[in-house]
């Protein structure tokens, strides 16, 4: 019997011992072949300013190229607008019109018309006395029945004329003294300020023809050649805004708790072969055009997709747009 048992016993001890193998091989496999670091793919972006024209006009220069650093103030480009040309010209005279009109209303009436107009009414005054002494003479010479009543009628009418003719004139003197009326020279001041805004328009028109970088950045692309036309607000250039690197990554819902508003996660940058710290500031649902994992089959739910923006903390570091971003849960 005791022999019968040691067989059976003897036949146990290769099986458990191929039962504790193969365990041992499933936990080794469970816990160093079987889990693999998530990793959350994204993209290095660069915020580019478009440059543009208010006015059309035609590539004149470029005195930038692709890939040159500009400095904030920088002339990018220069178009040739000879119809704006024009305008400034036009709008200068206008002013110059106009500056002479207003200087006019100021300054009033010259001494020499002042003078003719005094003239004049003196004149009209002797006009009125000879009149006057007319009409008395013919007057008593019909009372005695000498001259007609035709006659007298004519004096009277020389000298109601006489009369008119000297208000007249003493009008024309006082004008003359009291210069342009207030309204006239309000006038005249007004039409000189708005010739001076055509002016300031039009020399704004002229300035849009010189591109001016608004920023420090490097010069990404070019449009247009030399010698091309361009329409108002047409893109002539992108310049990129070092100052501004950030990176985009596009995280599902169930690992957003992860992803927080103003946390510091670290990406991995295969590129430069460097670990980077980037804070988030943006997070935002894709919407429905978004990537989604259906998992309803499976008694779970579906699973939307996230942009997560984060900025560089360190923004000297030299990456580039495009450049790849690997983040490991």
């Amino acid at each position: 019997m005791s022999s019968n048992d040691n067989k059976s016993g003897s036949k146990l001890i290769p099986i458990l011992g191929f039962i504790i193998v193969i365990v041992c091989v499933g936990l080794y496999g469970f816990f160093f072949l079987g889990h693999k670091d998530n990793i959350i793919q994204g993209e290095t972006e660069i915020t580019e300013i478009r440059i543009s024209s208010k006015v059309p006009g035609r590539i004149a220069k470029f005195l930038v190229k692709e890939g040159d650093f500009v400095h904030k103030g920088d002339t990018l480009a220069i178009l040739s607008a000879p119809d704006i040309d024009a305008k400034l010209a036009q709008a200068v005279a206008a002013a110059e019109g106009a500056a002479a009109q207003n200087a006019k209303a100021i300054k009033g009436t010259r001494a020499e018309q002042i003078q003719t107009a005094y003239e004049m009414w003196q004149k009209a005054i002797a006009g009125v006395d000879i009149a006057q002494k007319s009409y008395k003479r013919v007057s008593n010479l019909y009372e005695k029945g000498v001259a007609t009543a035709q006659k007298r009628d004519e004096a009277e009418a020389d000298y109601n004329a006489a009369v008119a003719t000297e208000k007249s004139a003493h009008s024309q003197y006082n004008m003359a003294v009291n210069g342009a009326e207030k309204e006239d020279k309000e006038t005249a001041r007004a039409t000189y300020e708005r010739a001076k805004g055509a002016v300031e328009e039009a020399k704004s028109y002229t300035a849009e023809s010189y591109l001016i970088s608004p920023v420090d950045g490097e010069v990404s692309e070019k449009f247009p050649n030399e010698g091309e036309l361009v329409g108002t607000g047409a893109p002539i250039m992108n310049v990129m805004d070092l100052s501004d690197k950030w990176g985009a990554f596009n995280v599902r819902e169930d690992r957003m708790q992860k992803f927080k508003m103003n946390e510091i996660i670290k990406a991995y940058v295969p590129a430069l072969d460097k670990e980077v710290e980037m804070k988030i500031y943006y997070r935002k649902d894709l919407g429905s055009y978004a990537a989604w994992k259906a998992t309803k089959t499976t008694g779970d739910y579906d699973r939307k997709t996230f942009e997560v923006r984060a900025r560089f903390v360190d923004n000297s570091i030299d990456i580039i747009p495009g450049m790849s971003l690997i983040y490991k849960e």
